[in-house]
Formats: C-alpha cells, sequence, structure tokens
C-alpha cells in the first residue's frame, strides 16, 4: 500500500537517474516560492548551470524576515 505522499512523488517524477547510488529524480513541482533568504542562491545556481526559471508565472515570492535567536538588547 502506498501512502498519499508515495504517491503525489510519484505522480510528479519526470526523470529517474538510473546510475545514481542516492536515487536522484527530478521532479515536477507547479508551485515555486522564493524569498530573500535563499532565493538569491537558488537563481545563481540555475544561471552557474545554464538554466532558466521556467514558468515564471508559477512563482510566488514572499518576505522572510531573519530572526536572531540571540539576545538583540544591544548590550
Amino acid at each position: 500500500m502506498k501512502t498519499l505522499y508515495d504517491k503525489l512523488w510519484n505522480d510528479h517524477v519526470v526523470y529517474t537517474e538510473s546510475d545514481d547510488p542516492n536515487g536522484m529524480v527530478i521532479l515536477y513541482i507547479d508551485r515555486h516560492l522564493v524569498h530573500e533568504v535563499t532565493s538569491p542562491q537558488a537563481f545563481e545556481s540555475l544561471k552557474l548551470a545554464g538554466r532558466k526559471p521556467w514558468r515564471t508565472g508559477s512563482v510566488l515570492a514572499v518576505a522572510d524576515h531573519n530572526v536572531p535567536t540571540t539576545d538583540r538588547t544591544g548590550g
């Protein structure tokens, strides 16, 4: 019996790297959430790999604010 996760995963596999011992696959994702913390690195990786963002209308950008977990009293 497959879990819901397994069913969703399997329905979105585009390509499976048969030689990869880690089982690398390419998944089809229909919505991309981006934010200012890690998105610049992701877009730089695409650029270095010679790839372009696909279906830019599926991208949703949201503000994400980093808040330190240490003392912020300024002392």
